[in-house]
């Protein structure tokens, strides 16, 4: 082997870990972050998307609502025009 291949082999040769290093791994663990944390996070993220999804619908109800007032007018139009074109025969 040359003295690269053996340098390697020793820098990833199993190793034992210190002693106390699951204890302080633990440790970390609980002070990380709170359970409470993360579901007001998913509240935030749910409460968000309901409103988007909110805002949506309003959008297409207000796009319907423009489509029937075009159709009545144009509607109205002709009715009202074919009433002037009745009444100067």
């Amino acid at each position: 082997m040359d003295w690269l291949e053996e340098e390697l082999k020793q820098a990833l040769a199993r190793t034992e870990p210190d002693p106390g290093f699951e204890s302080r791994v633990r440790r970390r663990q609980v002070k990380t972050m709170p359970r409470w944390i993360g579901i007001a996070a998913t509240l935030v993220v749910g409460i968000a998307a309901a409103e988007g999804y909110r805002w949506h619908q309003g959008q297409v109800a207000k796009e319907q609502v423009m489509m029937a007032m075009r159709i009545a007018g144009d509607r109205l139009n002709r009715v009202q025009t074919q009433l002037v074109r009745g009444t100067r025969q």
